[in-house]
């Protein structure tokens, strides 16, 4: 299996493959998110280890049960090779309403198929208002797909 682009990254082709990682995760399709990675894919999210396809599938849907009408952004940070240092906010609330927005590091590696053979994230939650909200796109056909024109993290002063 194949998930063009593959590496080497130039700066279009990292920013191509964060926006596409992006547009999964907004979808939050755990099934979806998951076939990006390889079967044995190594993560750290948090303090939270994760390996392999399935269980990147089960630790997906637990976080989307727990973090409603999550939104993410996501931006380059630097590539190099088969590597990208992504930097990312979200906004989403809890079951009492309770809205935050995360904000994060992750260190990507890619095998040679353009499939994630390891993540590394670090996060930091940040509690908002509703009025403080950022990620306001309309919901779409394509679940919460920010749009095009909608600016991106250093637009918005994140």
């Amino acid at each position: 299996m194949s998930r063009p682009p593959l590496p080497p990254f130039s700066a279009e082709s990292a920013a191509q493959k964060a926006r596409l990682a992006e547009d999964a995760w907004n979808s939050r399709d755990p099934a979806r998110v998951a076939l990006a990675y390889t079967e044995d894919s190594w993560w750290r999210n948090r303090a939270e280890f994760v390996q392999g396809r399935a269980a990147i599938e089960t630790f997906l849907h637990r976080k989307w049960q727990r973090e409603l009408d999550y939104r993410l952004i996501k931006e380059v940070w630097a590539f190099t090779g088969n590597h990208i240092a992504a930097r990312f906010a979200y906004e989403w609330h809890d079951d009492s309403g309770q809205w935050y927005r995360s904000h994060g590091n992750e260190q990507w590696e890619f095998d040679e198929y353009g499939l994630m053979r390891r993540r590394e994230a670090s996060i930091n939650d940040l509690r908002i208002s509703v009025a403080e909200r950022k990620f306001l796109w309309p919901r779409g056909m394509d679940n919460d797909r920010r749009p095009d024109d909608f600016p991106g993290l250093s637009a918005l002063g994140l």
